[in-house]
């Protein structure tokens, strides 16, 4: 008889549905759920869904290629993976299952301060490694972060500036959600909050709150370049004032980001607010969009509005739920095809053609009005890190 390829995932929907068949619910929960009401969560997904490419034709795409530069540096795709904290939630090997498929698929693996498995074991799996950084109410702790990740051989810091507390999310305070004993934090020293079931509502909200700054403002910048040669990339801005003066401050590149709308909800959609900074910036620091990224055609759309790159989180999560490094390669290997073949179809030959392409606002949902800006054409080179100082 032969094998039966039925069950198998031809794209990354149906790791979703199979990682949600599996998980436990709390778990679950935690992955996919967001703030409040859960409006940005959704509202992420329709804008996506509404921006149209207008694909070019007698184009020679018999050579078409995916591979970009982000940061300075080459990558196989136009991508990096999302910072997810706790990833041995979803399978014993967590970031390390992780951080070895994204070496494999030749994409930045991007570690999260909270993630469940230590910095130096995540850059010994190989490959290209950011360090993404919650800024602590401990300064001395937080500065210390970032001199340990440069040492410990990570590419950049990604310092994260919309958490200055966890949002609402309404199913871990249903779940009364907490860290199982085996699972911490193992970046920093401070995590038994989070293993307190008896705490009402979420424990690893309360822990956040316990740890993370409220008081993080521009200054903290200038801190991190005093302490690091490394490239520095601030993710979750949405304001184009705000990527203005990051700009002034010099960052290396901007994260377009809702937080995957587990901040604020009500917060505009990342696709959304995409055109308006790309324009903006015009150049100044790379762009890169986070937040609802499903398939390869939605690489595509990022990019036509002005992306140099995108993030990706929750699909890797369902992949290593799934089938451990396998899944999550599994899950960037789709991308990567989805990929190739949305950008031979729309006639791009490489990542600056897909740039170039025009898009136009399809149908979408009552009152969610979407005015797509034209994104700059070519970004100026970006260095790779600068002078401490």
């Amino acid at each position: 008889m032969g094998v039966d390829r039925s069950a198998e995932p031809v794209n990354i929907g149906d790791f979703e549905r199979a990682a949600a068949a599996i998980l436990p619910t709390e778990v679950w929960d935690f992955v996919a759920g967001g703030s409040g009401a859960e409006t940005t969560v959704a509202a992420n997904r329709d804008a996506l869904d509404s921006v149209f490419l207008l694909p070019r034709v007698l184009r020679d795409v018999s050579a078409c290629t995916t591979r970009a530069t982000l940061l300075g540096r080459p990558a196989d795709l136009p991508v990096a993976t999302a910072p997810v904290a706790y990833q041995q939630l979803l399978h014993p090997d967590g970031e390390m299952a992780t951080a070895r498929a994204a070496a494999a698929a030749g994409v930045p693996f991007v570690a999260s301060t909270l993630s469940s498995v230590p910095i130096e074991r995540i850059v010994e799996a190989g490959g290209r490694v950011w360090f993404q950084l919650y800024w602590l109410r401990d300064d001395d702790a937080t500065l210390g972060l970032v001199r340990r990740a440069e040492k410990t051989g990570c590419e950049a810091i990604v310092l994260t500036v919309d958490v200055p507390w966890m949002g609402r999310r309404l199913r871990d305070i249903r779940n009364r959600f907490a860290l199982p004993a085996h699972i911490r934090a193992a970046n920093i020293t401070t995590t038994s909050t989070a293993h307190a079931r008896d705490h009402q509502g979420s424990a690893v909200a309360a822990h956040t709150s316990q740890e993370f700054s409220p008081a993080l403002t521009w200054s903290v910048i200038d801190r991190i370049r005093q302490q690091t040669r490394l490239p520095v990339v601030l993710k979750g801005l949405l304001a184009p004032e705000d990527a203005i003066q990051a700009v002034e401050y010099g960052v290396d590149a901007i994260v377009v980001s809702n937080h995957g709308g587990r901040q604020l909800d009500g917060a505009v959609t990342s696709i959304a607010a995409l055109p308006g900074i790309a324009d903006v910036v015009g150049g100044s620091c790379e762009v890169l969009l986070d937040s609802g990224i499903r398939t390869g055609t939605d690489v595509l759309r990022a990019l036509a509005l002005g992306a140099s790159g995108v993030l990706i989180g929750r699909p890797l999560m369902w992949g290593l739920a799934v089938g451990g490094e396998r899944g999550a390669a599994r899950v960037l290997e789709l991308l990567a095809t989805e990929l190739r073949d949305a950008m031979g179809l729309a006639g791009c030959e490489d990542v600056a053609s897909a740039r170039r392409l025009r898009t136009v606002p399809g149908p979408r949902l009552p009152g969610t009005p979407i005015t797509w800006a034209r994104p700059p054409v070519v970004p100026a080179p970006v260095p790779a890190g600068r002078p401490a100082g």
